[in-house]
């Protein structure tokens, strides 16, 4: 139980349903869905697509989901709503023009949205109300205006640069060359539009018609391979979740093209250690940690790619025994120089959790993957169009080389868990890159050392920089980091908050739940 001398939050415990989004706005969306008659699926894309207005930089209409959703029976069904590549998108066209890598800003990173469809068939397999029904609360912030929220300022006073370098871009984000302040009464008119269409027409009216030839004529203008039937093509997978267990505990993650396999990598090296008996926030647990968290995104790194396209087996990337291995190669009392082989021997973004009062879970994440995704923007509509794209590579044999039609490596991923074949966590954490190793950090926060949701989502984060050094956030104390120094790792003050998250747990002795929301961003939690 946190101190209640200290400033922070409690965890909501709720009898019927909880709801926990990144926006204050959202999250009451999804609190009258539910109380309405919707399930925790319609709550989950009512709550989606008001934050695709009120967090213009996280997600939208121009980026993927995914969705792990726990029926009341038991069952556990996966969706993935993540846009491939264009047709045309061939590595050897690339070279040809002299392309060696594609950049978060470049228009060869957008590829095909693939949201809004994924809210379609997220509806129409699970929920009980009409997509257009769903749509109504955000086309009214979009039209009417809603107000900016401090998290969401700071983040967009830091994209200015970027945003004012795209007409569509300065037209629909920038106020006169500047970013919205905190209190800030905003409207969105073309964006009340394009979900106007949607509302009217399904996806249909995304992916065909003016909304269609909004973003066709965006990327053909800006150079891209991206064509109308591409986008008309776009279709969502079925898919069956991967799992592992944890101290017991199956932890249930997305197959590739995601980066779930690696959480699932990361808890496999963990399990090996005790970490019960070690300070949560101490040198020797985040130590540990930080390692495992290495050599699981090495093996990600090399691996991850379209299911369709991996040459590395799922069953054996979560091999028990291979983990066992791996956990001998760290050293208690130093960093690892060299991480050990990868090769196998066979061979910003929102995140939101639902449960209704019957019982059903959603787990769900949207991104347009960097801030305001590309920030190339669409003129007439104001579709920030993600940069998905940028998670190929363009070497030849590697599993994740871009090709036409193929999905891109993706960092968002959302996540279940289960005790004794009941639904236990329905959670994810946004961030990045960060989110395999949240996915372990809060995980083991909650397993490991008893805290609670809320506990376990507030607790400070360390994760490491593109040139190895490590950023550690300031709930750490002077000691940690002087431990971890001691041990080898580079350490320096993390220059922002590191990701946010939401959970919500099933207390099945009570018969109750029990929600969490990162206070890293401007969201809560709520539940009746």
């Amino acid at each position: 139980m946190r101190n209640f001398q200290n400033p922070g939050r409690s965890a909501v415990y709720a009898t019927n349903a909880a709801c926990a989004t990144s926006h204050p706005l959202a999250t009451a969306t999804a609190l009258d869905v539910l109380k309405a008659g919707g399930n925790a699926a319609d709550a989950a894309i009512a709550a989606a697509a008001v934050l695709a207005v009120v967090e213009p930089h996280m997600t939208g209409i121009g980026g993927d989901c995914f969705a792990i959703i726990s029926e009341p029976d038991g069952t556990v069904h996966g969706l993935n709503a993540s846009g491939p590549a264009a047709m045309a998108a061939d590595p050897s066209w690339f070279s040809d023009q002299g392309i060696s890598e594609i950049g978060p800003d470049s228009i060869h990173s957008v590829t095909v949205p693939g949201a809004v469809r994924g809210w379609e068939a997220l509806v129409s397999g699970f929920g009980c109300k009409s997509l257009g029904d769903l749509l109504q609360p955000a086309i009214g912030y979009a039209r009417d205006g809603y107000v900016v929220a401090p998290r969401v300022a700071k983040d967009w006073s830091g994209m200015v640069e970027r945003l004012g370098k795209n007409a569509g871009a300065r037209k629909h984000f920038l106020q006169n060359g500047k970013a919205p302040l905190a209190g800030t009464l905003l409207k969105s008119p073309g964006m009340a539009r394009a979900l106007g269409e949607i509302a009217k027409n399904g996806s249909k009216g995304f992916y065909e018609g003016s909304v269609a030839d909004d973003i066709v004529k965006t990327v053909r203008e800006h150079g891209g391979l991206l064509v109308h039937e591409d986008l008309a093509s776009m279709s969502v997978l079925d898919v069956k979740p991967i799992s592992s267990t944890y101290r017991g505990y199956e932890v249930m993650e997305l197959p590739p093209n995601g980066q779930g396999l690696a959480a699932l990598i990361i808890l496999n090296i963990l399990e090996n250690f005790d970490l019960a008996s070690l300070d949560p926030a101490g040198p020797e647990r985040m130590h540990l940690e930080l390692e495992a968290g290495r050599i699981g995104y090495a093996i990600r790194n090399a691996h991850i790619a379209d299911a369709d396209y991996m040459k590395a087996e799922v069953g054996d990337l979560i091999s028990k025994s291979w983990a066992k291995e791996l956990a001998g190669s760290i050293s208690p009392i130093g960093r690892l120089k060299n991480l050990p082989s990868v090769t196998i021997k066979q061979s910003d973004t929102i995140y939101l959790s639902i449960v209704d009062s019957e019982g059903r879970a959603v787990s769900f994440i949207n991104s347009v993957f960097h801030g305001f995704g590309s920030a190339i923007v669409t003129n007439e509509y104001g579709i920030a169009l993600q940069n998905r794209g940028s998670g190929f590579v363009l070497e030849p044999d590697h599993p994740n080389c871009i090709a036409g039609g193929k999905r891109p490596f993706h960092t968002i991923i959302p996540a279940m868990v289960r005790k004794d074949g009941k639904p236990f966590l329905c959670y994810g954490v946004m961030g990045g890159a960060y989110q395999a190793l949240g996915h372990a950090h809060v995980l083991s926060n909650i397993v490991d050392f008893g805290m609670d949701v809320q506990e376990a989502i507030d607790a400070p984060r360390a994760f490491w920089e593109d040139d190895g050094r490590i950023s550690v956030e300031d709930g750490f104390p002077r000691a940690t980091l002087e431990g971890l120094a001691k041990l080898g790792h580079r350490v320096q003050r993390a220059p922002a908050a590191i990701g946010g998250s939401q959970a919500i747990q099933f207390d099945h002795n009570n018969n109750c739940l029990i929600a969490g929301s990162d206070p890293r961003k401007d969201g809560c939690a709520i539940g009746y």
